[in-house]
């Protein structure tokens, strides 16, 4: 069953075509990964799926409800799509338990004792347990992108959106991310992952899609993808990319 419903999805930026008419389903429990080439529309798809970006045309649809409709109640609707960006975005004030927690208690209302008992959870999921205390400043690249999926992680959110989630890290810490992101997809999140990582598309996906200049040009299984594109502008990207 079909969890995100994207029609005709277009996006500007004054006249700046970014989203040419975008269509795409996402199934729950479906990890579905987009790759194309800088500047092809691919963390604009991503921020519109949640209206962090507002499209200018088209619709959305997440668990039958329209997002893109003026009456859609965006918080309680973002409540349950997490996200996790390329630059972390944590608060660099507040430790790793408070940036865990914070959401749960404000937004969700939880008890303290709760919201402590999952980010500590959480914690030990991404490897983090002894990082409670931390502060993003103490942390490396890699540490604050996994206390940053943990954080997402808090809200029990349905899906999760990656926009290029270990595009900032040094090349040793990427390991690091894609092996929590590789266990949450075995664990059966829904999962929309923008990346450069090809092995990790061709190893975690359900499904690739390649996008370029705003468009969809090419969708299918990693093997179709990766081992048999038809587009000639897919072969010349995976050419480009491919070790």
């Amino acid at each position: 069953m079909e969890i995100i419903k994207v029609r005709n999805l277009v996006k500007n930026f004054g006249n700046l075509e970014v989203l040419r008419g975008i269509n795409m389903d996402v199934a729950e429990r479906e990890k579905l990964v987009i790759i194309g080439p800088s500047g092809s529309g691919k963390s604009t798809l991503l921020r519109c799926l949640n209206l962090l970006e507002e499209p200018t045309g088209g619709t959305i649809e997440f668990a039958g409800i329209n997002v893109t409709d003026p009456e859609a109640n965006l918080p309680k609707i973002r409540e349950e799509i997490g996200m996790v960006f390329q630059s972390f975005n944590l608060f660099p004030h507040k430790n790793v338990m408070e940036n865990i927690t914070m959401a749960p208690l404000i937004v969700k209302k939880k008890e303290p004792p709760e919201a402590m008992e999952i980010a500590l959870s959480l914690l030990e999921k991404v490897g983090l347990s002894d990082k409670v205390e931390s502060y993003p400043g103490e942390l490396s690249g890699g540490q604050q992108q996994r206390v940053a999926i943990a954080r997402a992680l808090a809200m029990q959110p349905r899906v999760m959106l990656f926009d290029e989630p270990t595009s900032a890290l040094d090349p040793e810490m990427v390991g690091e991310v894609l092996d929590v992101m590789g266990d949450l997809a075995r664990e059966g999140m829904t999962m929309v992952v923008v990346t450069h990582e090809m092995k990790f598309a061709q190893e975690i996906g359900d499904r690739v899609i390649f996008m370029d200049e705003g468009l969809i040009i090419e969708e299918g299984t990693p093997h179709q993808l990766f081992a048999e594109p038809k587009n000639k502008r897919t072969r010349s990207f995976l050419t480009r990319v491919m070790p």
